[in-house]
């Protein structure tokens, strides 16, 4: 029989890119997991996880356990909430998930503030590479960047956030600025890899509303938005990268954003959340405490208005 670990550790690996990324979030080795995931599927009899060199992908009998875990775990958290509240407490666990850049920028101290006024509430932050609809299930707030798919989902936009196209001075006087975004073909691009999105299709909208896209080649990509923008910084190419990451070094002229009369799709910072009469007391304080933290936008404070 599955124990609640087992169910913790199967919901992590399942919203993780690789092994390592999970061992990273449960504080483990990846050889630790890989032995607690090879016993869970001995435990069922069953091959729950296809490992490859490309990451990891659920079999379709571990997409169920996925969906269920979630919701058993789910069913735990709502116990020990109306435990809680029986006892006049604003208490339980508070489990937070999002993406990795902007969880450490933002999210963190965050939770430090949370934590000073909510000393009873034990706070489970998840800064994920993969931060993707699968895990709303398995938190209560999941911080989102960018296009909501899932039209189920009960989900606020908690601040506004643009996509930028930027490069380094250092590459412009080297290769120059496109003019247009068909020149994009012709350019050394850099592509960051997240949420299984098209990261090779760059799409563009005037003022006139009319639309382009561009089918890029990246010379250069990565997984990890710190990666692609540090070497946009040191010149490597033109990348697209979000206001929240990029509005103090384009302040700075680290950056120079292109295009000016193109723009890329909005990228708001979206809080996706269970319906609002199973919520509890401290997921709507955590809410509230974000949206304040954002009001007004910080990175447009410290950068100013971005052209683009």
């Amino acid at each position: 029989m599955l124990s609640a670990d087992d169910l913790e550790l199967f919901v992590t690996v399942g919203s993780s890119a690789s092994l390592a990324a999970a061992a990273r979030t449960l504080g483990i080795t990846p050889p630790a997991v890989s032995q607690r995931l090879t016993h869970i599927e001995r435990k069922l009899a069953l091959r729950l996880v296809e490992r490859s060199n490309r990451g990891l992908k659920l079999t379709s009998d571990g997409e169920l356990l996925f969906k269920r875990a979630n919701e058993i775990l789910l069913q735990f958290t709502r116990m020990e909430d109306e435990l809680a509240q029986r006892g006049g407490k604003n208490a339980g666990v508070l489990r937070v998930v999002a993406p990795l850049g902007f969880g450490r920028a933002y999210v963190v101290g965050l939770v430090i503030d949370y934590h000073a006024t909510h000393p009873d509430v034990r706070v489970d932050l998840n800064l994920s590479d993969r931060p993707g609809i699968g895990l709303a299930t398995a938190c209560d707030i999941l911080i989102q960047i960018g296009e909501l798919r899932d039209s189920e989902q009960v989900a606020t936009v908690v601040a506004p956030n643009r996509r930028l196209l930027c490069a380094a001075p250092a590459y412009l006087d080297r290769y120059g600025a496109p003019a247009a975004p068909a020149d994009l073909r012709d350019h050394r691009c850099i592509a960051l890899r997240e949420n299984d999105e098209d990261v090779t299709l760059w799409r563009f909208e005037n003022a006139r509303g009319e639309r382009i896209n561009v089918r890029i080649e990246p010379l250069l990509s990565s997984n990890d938005g710190a990666v692609t923008k540090a070497l946009a910084l040191a010149g490597a190419g033109i990348t697209v990268r979000s206001e929240w990451d990029v509005a103090e070094d384009i302040a700075a002229r680290r950056l120079v954003p292109l295009l000016p009369g193109w723009k890329l799709p909005d990228a708001d910072i979206t809080a996706i959340l269970g319906r609002r009469g199973e919520r509890a007391a401290r997921v709507d304080d955590f809410l509230g405490l974000l949206r304040r933290s954002l009001r007004p936008v910080p990175w447009r404070q410290r950068g100013g208005q971005v052209a683009g």
